[in-house]
């Protein structure tokens, strides 16, 4: 199983982030030379995206798989959107390994079901699925102004993600496809409460890709959390509120 690729910076207390689906390590560009005055900071591309290699398949437990192969000793996780969901199942399958656990803006049901009704409409994501072959630009474009909807400075946030974004190669495809099938798929609930490490939970209040609600209800499941809520905010609080995103995680 070939590695991801790391970009490690800083010193002090080691420091993972994990992206989201579609992006790449670059989008912690706006955060990454604070927060490595404080921590050694490892910033990875998860597998088929950025300059990580894909593997032969590409699922929710192989990405767990090759991110857990790099980890550091008692390291602090963070995890971004569908980054987040990897960081929980690295919690949980490496407990000895990982002292603390970051989740930005994330969720363990990405999708709206009967009993969850938290979530996005299956359909919003099936159609980034069906455009995204025809043209990736326009498509990846829409999803980026879709993460930045609610915040109150969207349009400076949204020029800066796409310039950040679209300084790397198209994430390889099949990892993009399969990226998207987590997203439908994937409901970690059952599991999620049997975290034990201390938890923060960072999320913005006006979230519409993973609900406020869904913080707090992780916020609930655990013996140990804490949960700030960005006012104002969408789905990129590290963008949007870049300075109390680092005074978070350095009080944290």
């Amino acid at each position: 199983m070939r590695s991801v690729h790391v970009k490690t910076m800083g010193a002090g207390p080691d420091l993972v982030l994990l992206h989201g689906w579609a992006m790449h390590s670059g989008i912690w560009a706006y955060v990454c030379d604070q927060l490595a005055q404080g921590y050694r900071l490892h910033l990875v591309d998860l597998p088929g995206h950025g300059l990580s290699p894909s593997g032969e398949s590409v699922s929710l437990q192989s990405m767990v798989e090759m991110v857990a192969e790099i980890l550091p000793d008692d390291c602090i996780v963070g995890g971004w959107s569908l980054g987040g969901q990897v960081a929980i199942e690295l919690a949980l399958q490496k407990p000895m390994q990982i002292a603390k656990l970051v989740l930005i803006a994330t969720t363990p049901c990405f999708i709206k079901r009967e009993n969850w009704q938290w979530g996005m409409d299956a359909t919003i994501l099936q159609m980034f699925t069906q455009n995204l072959a025809q043209n990736y630009t326009s498509t990846i474009n829409r999803f980026l102004t879709l993460q930045l909807n609610g915040g109150n400075d969207s349009k400076a946030v949204l020029a800066s993600l796409r310039k950040t974004f679209f300084q790397y190669s198209e994430p390889d495809k099949v990892a993009l496809q399969a990226g998207l099938d987590i997203l439908l798929t994937s409901d970690l609930r059952e599991k999620f409460g049997e975290i034990k490490q201390p938890v923060l939970l960072l999320h913005g209040e006006n979230d519409v890709i993973t609900h406020a609600a869904a913080a707090r209800w992780m916020n609930q499941q655990l013996l140990d959390a804490k949960l700030v809520m960005f006012p104002n905010c969408g789905h990129a609080p590290f963008l949007s509120f870049s300075d109390q995103f680092i005074a978070h995680l350095h009080e944290f």
